[in-house]
Order: structure tokens, then sequence, then C-alpha cells
């Protein structure tokens, strides 16, 4: 299946979260708090601006980016989660 965002949508796929801490603590999967961080997998057109033209997106396929606590709506396919999230809720991208 093959999921196209719309208009200022962007398709995230969480990374894996730690499953150790720093000090080498293994964490159980209760303990263990939700990423704020994926991987970029599509991304729409941009948002409709008041005038009809549409707004480029600032994100890219391919991006690792941090977004908000409770941004977007989780979605499975394929068994595998994804978040669907307005570009708004993306607070930065990581560059190497």
């Amino acid at each position: 299946m093959k999921v196209r965002p719309l208009a200022d949508k962007v398709l995230v796929q969480r990374v894996e979260a730690e499953t150790k801490t720093a000090g080498g603590i293994v964490l159980p999967d209760s303990a263990k708090e939700k990423p704020q961080k994926g991987k970029v997998v599509a991304v729409g057109d941009g948002k409709v601006l008041d005038d009809g033209s549409r707004q480029k997106p600032q994100v890219k396929k391919g991006d690792t980016v941090l977004f908000t606590s409770y941004a977007g709506s989780e979605l499975k396919m394929d068994g595998k989660e994804y978040l669907i999230m307005t570009e708004s809720d993306i607070m930065a991208v990581i560059e190497d």
C-alpha cells in the first residue's frame, strides 16, 4: 500500500526507542518513551495559501526530523507504524 499525503501533511516513521540508558541500564518496554524523532517517508504538495498558490514544503523525503510530543495521528501499514502530521508539528530537521 502506498500513502500520498495531501497539502501540508507529512508521513513520518518513528525511529526505534532506546533500549538502554546512557549508563547501560536495559529498559523494559513499559519504561520506554516514544521517541520524538523520525524519518520522513512522504511529503504533501504544500500548504495552500490565501491567494491559491502553494507554499513549498520545508522538509523532503529522507529527512530526519524532531517533532512535538503529541504530533500527528498514528497509522499502521504493512506491519509498520507511521505518523501523519502537519508540517508545522515538525520542530527541526537533523542534519548530519
